[in-house]
């Protein structure tokens, strides 16, 4: 039997699975990143962190998705579900996307491109998010973010 490692790869998409969890302090007041971060704990002043205690940073993404993202064709979605509650964020790859962060995964609406950006010029950042998913992850709910590249018009380098 094949153990899930939350990737999936194909010919024009690649798909990350990360599991957090909330904490007391979410805030997701930022009005420009959004962040899920490794570590276990989180301070009022974190007001774009949705959630701690992931189970991967960018730097545990595939491979293949890594390549995906570091296109400046990819679409970039992430559904963001607690407790049956779904919001979607909608952004793009870029080319100097490096993925080597260990600890966090940071959303940006601007182009800014770091070692810790997992996409930009997304459409939401943490004040966007639906205030009931913000609420139960204040109540320390656990959370899952689908990562999902999307690019029909890579043709240039395959996939592995």
């Amino acid at each position: 039997m094949a153990v899930y490692d939350g990737s999936i790869c194909g010919d024009i998409y690649a798909i990350e699975v990360v599991r957090f969890k909330g904490h007391k302090n979410v805030r997701a007041t930022h009005r420009s990143t959004l962040e899920i971060t490794k570590e276990p704990y989180l301070t009022i002043r974190g007001d774009c962190i949705v959630g701690v205690l992931a189970d991967k940073a960018l730097k545990d993404f595939s491979e293949c998705f890594k390549e995906f993202a570091r296109n400046n064709e990819t679409i970039i979605i992430i559904a963001l579900i607690v407790d049956g509650a779904v919001d979607f964020i909608k952004g793009k790859g870029g080319e100097h996307l490096s993925y080597s962060d260990d600890r966090k995964i940071i959303v940006r609406k601007s182009a800014y491109q770091s070692s810790n950006t997992a996409m930009i010029n997304a459409d939401k950042a943490a004040a966007d998010i639906k205030r009931e998913i913000v609420d139960m992850l204040r109540d320390e709910s656990s959370g899952i973010a689908i990562f999902i590249a999307l690019n029909t018009k890579k043709t240039t380098r395959s996939v592995q």
